[in-house]
């Protein structure tokens, strides 16, 4: 099938963006991962790292050539203004290669899936045609973060603050997963919600 629909999945930060989206994948869907895209386009020998390095400093790097994105990130997050300039260099090459990245060959599937933490917050939402939104209370996804990346809960609170308030991002939704719940639960939703999408006329 020529052309599927794109359905945006977005989520705060610890909401399981990802775990939802291999969901998907397990019932056949093609999913892109924005996160996945923004670690390529900064991979050692792209025009992207060689700007933040110059930008940064070589001690932004690591040994190995490639992004110390701990240290990145850290500098971003406190610092609103440098975080914007990485934005303003990285987002108009990510949502390109994520136009590209969601159209697969042999497909035959009437959607695929952009997942991304920052759908609603950049331009990517215009690459969608509805949204899904993964959700779970403000102190779960605090816990999770925490728990995944080893991250202080300081920081992990700063991160959420950057992003789209939890009650806006919902106002936003065509669809809504809770995710605050059993994976077996949240599977047949997400099973539930396939057939639904797959049924849709979307012309």
């Amino acid at each position: 099938m020529e052309n599927p629909v794109v359905i945006g999945l977005t989520g705060g930060i610890g909401s399981g963006k990802s775990t939802v989206a291999k969901m998907f994948g397990d019932l056949g869907v093609h999913w892109v991962d924005a996160d996945i895209v923004a670690r390529e386009v900064v991979e050692p020998g792209t025009p992207g790292l060689e700007k933040i390095a110059e930008h940064f400093g070589q001690e932004i790097l690591q040994e190995d050539g490639s992004l110390d994105r701990a240290a990145l990130r850290t500098i971003v997050f406190r610092d609103p203004h440098e975080r914007e300039w990485l934005e303003s260099l990285l987002h108009p090459t990510i949502r390109d290669e994520l136009a590209r990245q969601l159209q697969p060959e042999d497909y035959d599937l009437p959607y695929v899936l952009l997942v991304s933490p920052l759908l609603l917050e950049t331009d990517q939402y215009t690459l969608a045609r509805k949204v899904i939104v993964v959700d779970v209370p403000v102190e779960t996804q605090i816990e999770r973060a925490m728990e995944r990346d080893d991250n202080p809960r300081d920081q992990v609170e700063r991160i959420i603050a950057a992003q789209m308030p939890r009650e806006h991002r919902l106002e936003r939704a065509d669809y809504v997963i809770d995710n605050d719940r059993p994976l077996d639960q949240v599977r047949d939703v997400v099973r539930e919600l396939h057939l639904k999408l797959q049924d849709k006329d979307w012309d």
